[in-house]
């Protein structure tokens, strides 16, 4: 495990031995704030310190999953208006300089529009792309409780699943993010390679505008 997940692993352990279960709602709400402290290291560690090694059953990792779920919801909501009241107003004044125009705008409000439930559930229950789903959400302003249901559901599977392999593995919990740590690079590429695209096709399109402009 690299240097700073160990760092980060050392903050989680010292809260759950100040708080315990305070510190999952802390973390995971940090977590979906848009800043990346990885669910992956916060809730397997929950099933391995607050769960099996106090000698609790299985069934105190639902309890760990739906307070996972609660901080997720916590920092998201915050994301979301940061985006909604924040990045929204600024995009809208200062997007043609990074390559956004108000046409795109208006597409990422009818995306999320018509498919912001399938999309805010799906990125819950993936690596990297879950930290930072409730941003852009809120910058097209999603409804608010569809978002936030979705939110908790999608976070809770996650939360839970990661809460209980925790649990399986015990002492070996990090086990869990050693396997998942491969996924991390292709999403980031994938998300990457859009981007590229994204900026490919504007540049295309305002370099045959400027010309069709110099033609007249």
């Amino acid at each position: 495990m690299g240097s700073i997940e160990q760092y980060l692993l050392q903050i989680i352990s010292d809260l759950y031995n100040a708080i315990q279960w305070p510190g999952v709602i802390l973390l995971m709400a940090v977590e979906s704030a848009c800043i990346p402290v990885p669910s992956e290291l916060i809730m397997p560690l929950a099933g391995w310190m607050l769960v099996k090694a106090q000698g609790l059953s299985p069934l105190y990792c639902l309890m760990g999953g739906a307070l996972g779920a609660l901080g997720n919801l916590i920092g998201s909501m915050v994301a979301y208006w940061v985006g909604a009241k924040g990045g929204r107003p600024f995009l809208e004044k200062y997007g043609r300089y990074v390559l956004i125009t108000r046409h795109d705008l208006d597409r990422a409000d009818a995306w999320f529009s018509r498919r912001g439930t399938i999309s805010v559930f799906i990125s819950r229950i993936l690596p990297v792309i879950r930290t930072f789903i409730s941003l852009p959400a809120g910058i097209a302003r999603m409804n608010f409780a569809k978002f936030s249901v979705y939110t908790f559901i999608g976070s809770f599977i996650w939360s839970t699943g990661l809460t209980y392999g925790g649990f399986l593995l015990g002492e070996h919990w990090e086990d869990i993010r050693t396997a998942m740590k491969p996924f991390d690079i292709p999403i980031l590429l994938i998300v990457v390679f859009l981007i590229a695209y994204y900026i490919y096709r504007h540049v295309r399109h305002f370099t045959k505008v400027s010309r069709s402009q110099e033609k007249q």
